[in-house]
């Protein structure tokens, strides 16, 4: 009797968890969806056809909206080009799930000020075009080649920061790597075999421990929750 209830409530947890994860994921592709759908239409119209961002989407993706998704099954719903100029927009704090894009067209707007942390993450950047008066995301030392041209900056060539100077090294821990993040940022990832805290640990990630003791938590505690509340009727 101890060994079937043992495995009837294995067999409950292991549910929860799939349950929740299917849930948790559902909802990540559903914000992602609205989000892209946001951004899309930020402005009226389509991808402008004097746009760089149209000449590169011809050959590279489709246009949806004032956005360039990939052709590839790999990146179909990925946004690889972003044309928000001539939009009248004024303020940008944040670009939404744009951080796939390869060139961004914010040039023709009245934008007075841009943070350098709109752009982290755009590792794939390699094209920027912004109001003239406004400076590359990182300084010009986080580009190939930086000029202005019809009252826009053009950013070109996005550099690898790690490539840039030693000193790289010495900022990710041992047993990691620096890899971009984005014009003037990096991050830095555990090697092979190595995960936790400043990749101190070896080995694989406990995953089915860590899910396990998340899937036993949840149901001892809605086991719980259930109790009371049922109590809690009956007195009423």
């Amino acid at each position: 009797m101890t060994l079937l209830l043992g495995k009837m409530m294995a067999a409950t947890a292991s549910t929860a968890c799939l349950c929740t994860v299917f849930i948790v994921l559902f909802n990540v592709y559903v914000d992602s969806q609205d989000t892209d759908a946001q951004l899309c239409k930020m402005c009226q119209g389509t991808v402008r056809q004097d746009s760089p961002v149209w000449d590169f989407c011809l050959t590279k993706g489709h246009i949806r909206g004032r956005c360039c998704f990939g052709n590839e099954t790999s990146n179909a719903d990925a946004i690889i080009g972003l044309d928000l100029a001539n939009c009248s927009i004024s303020r940008v704090e944040h670009l939404y799930n744009s951080s796939t894009a390869f060139i961004v067209d914010l040039s023709n707007n009245p934008i007075s000020n841009l943070s350098d942390f709109i752009f982290q993450g755009f590792s794939h950047l390699t094209q920027l075009l912004l109001p003239s008066k406004l400076e590359c995301p990182g300084g010009n030392a986080s580009w190939e080649k930086v000029e202005v041209k019809n009252n826009a900056r053009i950013c070109q060539g996005q550099k690898n920061i790690c490539n840039q100077t030693a000193q790289m090294s010495w900022d990710c821990p041992e047993n990691s790597f620096c890899s971009p993040y984005g014009p003037g940022f990096f991050e830095c990832s555990c090697l092979h075999n190595f995960y936790g805290y400043k990749c101190m640990r070896q080995g694989e990630f406990p995953t089915a421990k860590v899910l396990g003791i998340l899937t036993g938590s949840t149901v001892v505690g809605s086991s719980l929750l259930w109790f009371t509340q049922r109590r809690k009727a009956k007195n009423i």
